[in-house]
């Protein structure tokens, strides 16, 4: 039967996706299923892995039902997925030991003070690209070991370590493949950019056996065939990503100085900075962006901890508004915040300031500050953010970009688009797909299947739909930032004067 169709499998922090392209990267169909987030302690994420598994099962087998096709004529599937989450399961039965910890989980920062204080950041850093944080998988690995007792059992090579994707591939593959792709395992603070390997050096730091990893592959291979179960035939799984290193690949960002800007639940910028590994001087951090027959491409990263989430939360426990659109009209309703900032450091700092201990901070509040101006304080904030990433990446790369491609739910928030074209004084540019994460692991499935032959045949898939030009005068922009970096430093003196 003709292969007429890729397929990606997005499973994100709040919901799993299944998205159906056709080879031009139109979108046939998509489902989505969203699922129970745990918050046992203040500050602590976590989901339950069958909750993950079957929201994505069934997200699948929906959108083959909506876009009523056979299976058999799916090409080839890609995995992307939320990344520095951690799950730890039994090698021979298959079940977690503990529920996911999430990537947004502060529960390990106490770890990562003490590797800091031990004096290893600089040989982490210097390795792996990152920053110490609890962000990252290594320190949630080592709690679960610790917390269980785990460690004889891991050492033993009874027990499999796995971000999202890897987690996924165990159960929805053929032969139970314990295999990642680079740009997870360079999500952990185990892996060595410049080797493209497990370090050892690093493994001792944090206590973890070698032999409860993954597998490192490239990003784009076919790792196997999907169970028949799921859909009743078996269809190739070629293509595994994170989903930020997948969303700048869908935005087919593949020159140097080329970036992208993702609004979802948290907000991620990457920009390609080439096939040579570099080190941020700017509290960026560095990852591999993709890597295709065993060759690496290299980004450099800014991470918001709280994007969507912000609008999220003013739903969800503000009740200010009643759907993600609605913030748009309540933003459009005043003609500024009335010099009230929001910092919305929930669960600390991402980049550049890197504070685990901050915390979300309203500031600027008069007697007749409304809800609709802290909605519009909500937003802005996540411009703000941004144009925090923009200029930090700027003065690693020595110039701004001529302009920065969007995608992500809260990208289609005109309000919110045209405020971060003002406020970073550059190009928005929102493509006609804003389901660039799928769409990039929908690309490099094809890739691996030979359905494409080259990335230049993959970027005349990529279309403009719309672009937002600055429109803020100078000195208005540079009054707003000022505000803003006062906030920013109220919220740290905050994090910072806790004894």
């Amino acid at each position: 039967m003709n292969k007429r169709y890729i397929v990606a499998l997005d499973q994100g922090t709040t919901s799993s996706r299944a998205v159906i392209f056709t080879p031009e990267g139109k979108l046939m169909a998509s489902a989505s299923m969203e699922f129970k987030q745990h918050y046992p302690q203040p500050g602590w994420v976590e989901h339950d892995p069958d909750d993950i598994l079957f929201s994505q099962v069934e997200s699948l087998r929906s959108a083959v039902r909506k876009a009523n096709i056979n299976p058999a004529e799916i090409a080839s599937i890609g995995i992307t997925n939320q990344r520095e989450t951690t799950l730890v399961w039994d090698r021979e039965s298959g079940k977690c030991l503990y529920n996911a910890i999430v990537w947004q989980c502060r529960r390990t920062a106490s770890l990562v003070e003490k590797i800091v204080e031990e004096g290893k950041s600089d040989i982490i850093t210097d390795k792996t690209g990152l920053i110490p944080d609890a962000y990252f998988s290594a320190t949630k690995i080592q709690w679960i070991l610790d917390k269980l007792n785990l460690h004889e059992r891991a050492e033993k090579g009874e027990l499999c370590f796995g971000t999202v994707d890897s987690f996924l591939a165990w159960n929805l593959v053929k032969g139970h493949p314990h295999v990642t792709d680079a740009t997870n395992a360079s999500r952990t603070m185990l892996y060595n950019l410049r080797t493209q390997s497990w370090d050892d050096e690093l493994l001792k730091i944090f206590n973890i056996p070698r032999a409860m990893l993954p597998q490192v592959v490239d990003t784009a291979r076919i790792i196997g065939f999907l169970d028949d179960e799921i859909l009743g035939v078996p269809i190739p799984v070629g293509a595994m990503v994170g989903d930020q290193q997948s969303a700048l690949f869908g935005q087919a960002c593949f020159k140097t100085g080329m970036a992208k800007n993702t609004y979802g639940t948290g907000c991620f910028m990457l920009m390609n900075i080439g096939e040579e590994f570099k080190k941020s001087n700017n509290r960026l951090v560095t990852t591999t962006a993709w890597r295709l027959n065993g060759k690496p491409t290299y980004a450099f990263e800014g991470s918001i901890f709280m994007g969507g989430a912000t609008v999220q939360w003013l739903r969800d426990e503000l009740k200010l508004i009643s759907s993600a659109p609605e913030s748009e009209e309540a933003a459009l309703s005043v003609p500024d915040s009335g010099g009230a900032y929001l910092v919305p450091a929930f669960t600390g700092f991402g980049a550049p300031h890197w504070n685990m201990y901050a915390r979300g901070t309203i500031v600027g509040m008069t007697r007749g500050t409304n809800c609709a101006q802290i909605v519009r304080a909500a937003l802005e904030s996540i411009a703000y953010q941004s144009k925090d990433l923009l200029d930090a990446m700027a003065a690693d790369l020595g110039s701004l970009p001529e302009s920065l491609k969007v995608d992500g739910g809260a990208s289609a928030n005109r309000f919110l688009m045209q405020f971060q074209s003002d406020i970073m004084n550059i190009k928005i540019i929102r493509p006609e797909v804003l389901e660039t994460t799928a769409l990039g692991a929908a690309l490099l499935a094809g890739l691996a299947v030979g359905m494409y032959k080259s990335l230049d045949e993959i970027a005349s898939v990529w279309e403009a739909q719309d672009e937002f030009t600055p429109k803020m005068k100078e000195e208005d922009r540079n009054l707003a930032l000022k505000g803003w970096q006062r906030a920013v430093r109220a919220a740290l003196y905050w994090a910072d004067d806790r004894e």
